[in-house]
Protein backbone atom coordinates (compact mmCIF):
# COMPACT_ATOMS: atom_id res chain seq x y z
CA UNK A 1 0.00 0.00 0.00
CA UNK A 2 2.94 2.31 1.06
CA UNK A 3 4.87 1.72 -2.49
CA UNK A 4 1.32 2.77 -4.07
CA UNK A 5 0.90 6.04 -2.02
CA UNK A 6 4.68 7.12 -2.91
CA UNK A 7 3.52 6.90 -7.06
CA UNK A 8 0.93 8.92 -5.82
CA UNK A 9 1.80 12.96 -6.71
CA UNK A 10 -0.37 14.57 -4.19
CA UNK A 11 -0.33 12.17 -1.67
CA UNK A 12 3.82 11.58 -2.32
CA UNK A 13 4.21 15.24 -1.27
CA UNK A 14 3.29 14.77 2.36
CA UNK A 15 4.59 11.08 2.88
CA UNK A 16 7.59 10.54 0.34
CA UNK A 17 9.36 13.69 1.99
CA UNK A 18 10.77 10.85 4.09
CA UNK A 19 9.95 7.59 2.64
CA UNK A 20 11.50 6.26 -0.89
CA UNK A 21 10.93 2.61 -2.35
CA UNK A 22 14.27 0.66 -2.38
CA UNK A 23 14.68 -2.11 -5.55
CA UNK A 24 15.97 -5.30 -4.42
CA UNK A 25 17.15 -8.82 -5.20
CA UNK A 26 17.16 -11.41 -3.33
CA UNK A 27 21.28 -13.09 -3.25
CA UNK A 28 19.99 -16.37 -3.20
CA UNK A 29 16.24 -16.29 -3.71
CA UNK A 30 16.84 -14.07 -7.04
CA UNK A 31 13.12 -12.39 -6.05
CA UNK A 32 13.03 -8.69 -6.40
CA UNK A 33 11.48 -6.64 -3.62
CA UNK A 34 10.00 -3.74 -3.40
CA UNK A 35 11.27 -1.99 0.20
CA UNK A 36 9.79 1.39 1.11
CA UNK A 37 12.78 2.87 3.65
CA UNK A 38 12.75 5.69 5.48
CA UNK A 39 15.87 8.02 3.82
CA UNK A 40 17.46 11.46 5.73
CA UNK A 41 19.36 13.46 3.51
CA UNK A 42 22.81 14.76 3.44
CA UNK A 43 23.93 17.04 0.96
CA UNK A 44 23.14 14.71 -2.61
CA UNK A 45 23.39 11.57 -0.84
CA UNK A 46 20.43 9.75 1.47
CA UNK A 47 20.94 7.89 4.71
CA UNK A 48 18.90 4.48 5.27
CA UNK A 49 19.44 2.08 8.16
CA UNK A 50 17.66 -0.96 8.32
CA UNK A 51 17.76 -4.37 11.22
CA UNK A 52 15.67 -6.28 8.48
CA UNK A 53 17.49 -9.21 6.00
CA UNK A 54 16.40 -7.70 3.31
CA UNK A 55 19.49 -4.97 3.58
CA UNK A 56 22.02 -7.87 3.29
CA UNK A 57 21.20 -7.98 -0.01
CA UNK A 58 23.13 -4.65 -0.73
CA UNK A 59 26.84 -4.31 -1.90
CA UNK A 60 28.77 -1.42 -1.51
CA UNK A 61 30.04 -0.17 -5.20
CA UNK A 62 26.96 -2.45 -6.41
CA UNK A 63 23.65 -0.05 -7.69
CA UNK A 64 20.64 0.25 -7.11
CA UNK A 65 17.09 0.95 -7.90
CA UNK A 66 15.15 3.67 -6.33
CA UNK A 67 11.71 5.52 -6.55
CA UNK A 68 12.56 8.95 -4.98
CA UNK A 69 9.88 11.57 -5.20
CA UNK A 70 8.43 9.86 -7.79
CA UNK A 71 10.80 9.28 -10.17
CA UNK A 72 12.33 5.80 -10.70
CA UNK A 73 16.52 6.10 -11.23
CA UNK A 74 20.35 4.11 -10.18
CA UNK A 75 21.86 4.78 -7.04
CA UNK A 76 25.06 4.18 -5.64
CA UNK A 77 25.07 1.78 -2.51
CA UNK A 78 27.30 2.26 0.54
CA UNK A 79 27.11 -0.33 3.24
CA UNK A 80 28.01 0.24 6.97
CA UNK A 81 28.47 -2.83 8.88
CA UNK A 82 30.72 -1.76 11.48
CA UNK A 83 29.44 -0.97 14.82
CA UNK A 84 30.81 2.66 14.67
CA UNK A 85 29.95 3.47 11.27
CA UNK A 86 26.20 2.44 11.98
CA UNK A 87 26.43 4.03 14.96
CA UNK A 88 26.85 7.47 13.29
CA UNK A 89 24.72 6.63 10.77
CA UNK A 90 21.98 5.70 12.72
CA UNK A 91 22.21 8.65 14.98
CA UNK A 92 22.19 10.97 11.94
CA UNK A 93 18.96 9.60 10.68
CA UNK A 94 17.44 9.53 14.22
CA UNK A 95 18.14 13.58 14.80
CA UNK A 96 16.11 14.00 11.58
CA UNK A 97 13.39 11.49 11.53
CA UNK A 98 12.11 10.88 14.47
CA UNK A 99 9.63 8.55 13.56
CA UNK A 100 12.68 6.22 12.74
CA UNK A 101 14.14 6.36 15.70
CA UNK A 102 11.16 4.94 17.67
CA UNK A 103 10.39 2.78 15.29
CA UNK A 104 13.79 1.06 16.09
CA UNK A 105 13.42 1.44 19.60
CA UNK A 106 15.75 4.34 19.88
CA UNK A 107 15.07 7.32 22.52
CA UNK A 108 15.66 10.90 22.11
CA UNK A 109 16.67 13.35 24.76
CA UNK A 110 14.73 16.45 25.03
CA UNK A 111 17.31 18.56 22.54
CA UNK A 112 16.55 15.43 19.72
CA UNK A 113 19.76 13.28 20.71
CA UNK A 114 19.33 9.64 20.09
CA UNK A 115 20.98 7.33 22.89
CA UNK A 116 24.21 6.07 22.77
CA UNK A 117 23.16 2.89 23.93
CA UNK A 118 19.90 1.95 21.98
CA UNK A 119 21.99 3.07 19.03
CA UNK A 120 24.60 0.05 20.19
CA UNK A 121 22.05 -2.19 20.64
CA UNK A 122 20.54 -1.45 17.56
CA UNK A 123 23.80 -2.29 15.98
CA UNK A 124 23.86 -5.45 18.38
CA UNK A 125 20.60 -6.81 16.40
CA UNK A 126 21.41 -6.44 13.24
CA UNK A 127 21.32 -3.25 12.04
CA UNK A 128 23.15 -1.60 9.13
CA UNK A 129 22.98 1.53 7.66
CA UNK A 130 23.94 2.47 3.83
CA UNK A 131 24.33 5.70 1.94
CA UNK A 132 22.89 6.10 -1.32
CA UNK A 133 24.28 8.53 -4.21
CA UNK A 134 21.52 8.81 -6.85
CA UNK A 135 22.46 8.94 -10.19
Amino acid sequence: MVRGLLRTPLIRRGIGSRLLTLYVTGRTSGRHYAVPVAYTRQGEQLLIGTPFGWGRNLRTGEPVEIRLQGKRRHAEVEVFTEQGDVVAQYAVICRNNRQFAKFNKISLDAAGNPDADDLSAAWAAGARAFRLTPQ
